[in-house]
């Protein structure tokens, strides 16, 4: 089998049109993008996070993490196109700590949307998801870089809202480095609070694949092995939502 062929074997595709998400090694996520294209810049890319601006939404309720945020197009047979900067809005429906408010991100660094790794993941999500959901004339891509940072007194808290949805069609959740950290075990649940799976990332290309609209997700809080060190947990989140002409609900 070819690996573009191999992006949509039947056991990763089936399991999260069956079940709703997928835990996907990196090795084996690796071989996923290569069907797509290359990692060439990814030693820039993981560098990149050392430069996130700090979250000052939640800095403002005594939670600390840093981010980086853009927003991209794509049709379902057409390439994935960077668009304007542009305010992350989620409604109290789907973010009862932070909904119904504009957050202003810091734009994700140019070098980075136009680089290769980033291009690839990209590329990956639009073919895959786009196989999985009913027809859409255009998606609406987010992209999120985050790091959250774990001390001896504060536990780094990757998912402050608790177990959720991001009021989008799928997600992809992929670890791009963590350091000097224990736990930050996702979790996956039914609507009613039953847990369905749950699988830490743990090496660099580790993901998770999610029908955010049959389950709910969320992270336990990190935290340091040794007090002394630096300790982050280091992912990258890229959001599908069928664009208003085309809802899925």
């Amino acid at each position: 089998m070819s690996n573009r062929a191999d992006a949509f074997d039947p056991t990763l595709s089936g399991q999260v049109g069956l079940q709703g998400f997928a835990f996907v090694e990196g090795d084996r996520m690796r071989s996923l993008l290569a069907a797509e294209g290359d990692l060439s810049d990814w030693a820039a890319f993981v560098e990149s996070w050392n430069h996130l601006a700090l979250d000052e939404y939640l800095a403002a309720k005594g939670r600390f993490r840093r981010r980086r945020h853009a927003t991209f197009s794509a049709t379902a047979d057409g390439p994935v196109v960077p668009e304007s900067h542009q305010a992350h809005f989620q409604s109290l429906r789907y973010n009862t700590l932070q909904g119904d408010i504009q957050r202003w991100f810091e734009p994700v660094d140019a070098s980075v949307v136009n680089g290769a790794t980033l291009r690839t993941i990209l590329r990956f999500c639009n073919r895959f998801f786009g196989k999985l959901a009913p027809p859409a004339h255009r998606w609406h891509i987010e992209v999120h870089q985050f790091r959250i940072e774990a001390t001896a007194e504060s536990a780094g808290e990757p998912t402050p809202e608790g177990s959720h949805r991001d009021g989008v069609d799928y997600v992809l959740v992929l670890l791009v480095n963590r350091q000097n950290i224990a736990s930050g075990t996702t979790t996956i649940h039914a609507p009613d609070g039953t847990l369905l799976g749950d699988f830490t990332l743990t090496h660099a290309l580790d993901a998770a694949l999610i029908d955010d609209h049959r389950v709910y997700h969320g992270v336990t809080p990190v935290v340091p092995f040794r007090a002394d060190e630096p300790a982050f947990r280091d992912v990258l989140v890229v959001t599908f939502r069928a664009s208003a002409e085309t809802p899925r609900d």
